[in-house]
């Protein structure tokens, strides 16, 4: 009961520095982000957009697959050790998208594509920018899955995959670079402050 005490105080308090973050000195950071996003459209090339597009648009299904194929596992082997696991990788990710979708409906930030008509992007995205849920499910899961295996093979590859994923939404230009540093930030921050769940 503690834990969850000391875990919702330090959910609460990145929730609010997050939501806050845009307001600081937005135009500063908005030039900057479109400064960023015009020099990454112009060096698009047709395999790479290939590729970005499809690290996208697949996200979510690694998000999902990690989990739950860690359970079935868990039941396979009857392992009480990887289903436990299991329910932390999905519960970060869980709390990760909702953290994620009340911090786009407070600050209610538009995509960059709205804001400056010079960001072309490959595909118009619906709703809010801030923070990137791609990129808040994606170090979720890395950082969720690093800590339940602890090993190299493990924790590069799910870095690897987080920061291409971040990346895509970038490349993509559907996301400023702040959106996905906060996104970072949250998924990472939420699967750490999950982590009282996992079974050593």
């Amino acid at each position: 009961m503690k834990d969850l005490r000391f875990v919702s105080i330090k959910l609460s308090l990145l929730f609010w520095m997050l939501a806050a973050l845009p307001v600081f000195s937005q135009s500063a950071i908005q030039q900057m982000d479109d400064r960023i996003l015009l020099d990454i459209a112009a060096g698009r090339t047709k395999p790479q957009s290939d590729v970005f597009l499809f690290l996208s648009k697949t996200n979510n299904y690694v998000n999902y697959g990690v989990p739950l194929g860690m359970m079935a596992a868990g039941i396979i082997s009857d392992s009480k050790q990887t289903r436990q696991n299991a329910a932390y990788v999905a519960s970060s990710s869980a709390i990760s998208f909702l953290l994620t979708n009340l911090i786009k409906i407070t600050v209610k930030r538009p995509r960059p594509f709205i804001k400056n008509l010079n960001i072309v992007p490959l595909y118009r995205a619906s709703g809010y920018s801030f923070p990137s849920g791609h990129t808040s499910s994606s170090f979720s899961t890395a950082t969720a899955l690093s800590t339940v295996y602890p090993k190299w093979y493990v924790i590069a590859p799910s870095y690897l995959w987080a920061g291409a994923v971040s990346y895509s939404r970038l490349y993509i230009g559907v996301h400023n670079p702040t959106d996905v540093a906060a996104g970072a930030i949250l998924g990472a921050g939420t699967s750490i402050g999950m982590s009282f769940m996992k079974k050593p």
